[in-house]
């Protein structure tokens, strides 16, 4: 249903998916990051990507690229960025291309991947996987959304929730395998 791609070639994001689902073997990393936006109208600000609540949204104010910024203490491996946006309720302030850029700080980021968005209407699932299978994450500090247009040419942008998510880190420090099951991890330690 939806296809993507990677560096300067776009991918058509279509539909949306009411319910979150993510794997087993993906966390949720952005909860430790300092957020930030370009413009924010009062009321709508960076604190509603994050509050859980599909009802609240986050409204840029201002000229486009709307960008947020979304900064770690330390180096992350990042595998998948997930969206909400609403096309029904939000009309031409619902994004319709978006560029998601990586690096150190604001000083090199990388556009990794664009995505083109059509009518969605739910959760939208971006990979930051490369072409490349061994690919499957980025190392970063430092991860930045652009909207680079909207629908129907509309000049501010909403963005009801944003998820980032990492790789799991191997639960068993020092073992050079990881266990793919609960079952094996429970019988993974001789006491």
């Amino acid at each position: 249903m939806a296809t993507e791609s990677d560096g300067e070639e776009e991918g058509k994001l279509i539909g949306g998916n009411q319910h979150l689902v993510v794997e087993d073997d993906l966390r949720e990393m952005a909860k430790k990051a300092a957020w930030s936006v370009s413009s924010c109208k009062s009321g709508n600000g960076v604190q509603f990507l994050r509050d859980d609540n599909l009802e609240t949204y986050w409204q840029s104010d201002g000229a486009q690229p709307h960008l947020v910024n979304i900064q770690f203490q330390k180096k992350v491996k990042l595998q998948l960025v997930v969206l909400y946006v609403d096309f029904k309720l939000d009309e031409s302030y619902t994004p319709s291309k978006i560029s998601i850029r990586a690096g150190d700080g604001f000083h090199n980021l990388k556009e990794i991947k664009t995505a083109e968005l059509v009518k969605p209407i739910g959760w939208v699932y971006i990979s930051l996987s490369g072409s490349d299978p061994r690919e499957t994450f980025i190392n970063t500090f430092m991860l930045q959304i652009a909207v680079l247009s909207n629908h129907l040419n509309g000049r501010d942008t909403h963005v009801r929730q944003i998820k980032v998510y990492g790789p799991r880190q191997n639960p068993i420090p020092l073992q050079p395998f990881q266990f793919t099951s609960r079952e094996f991890i429970t019988y993974s330690l001789v006491r």
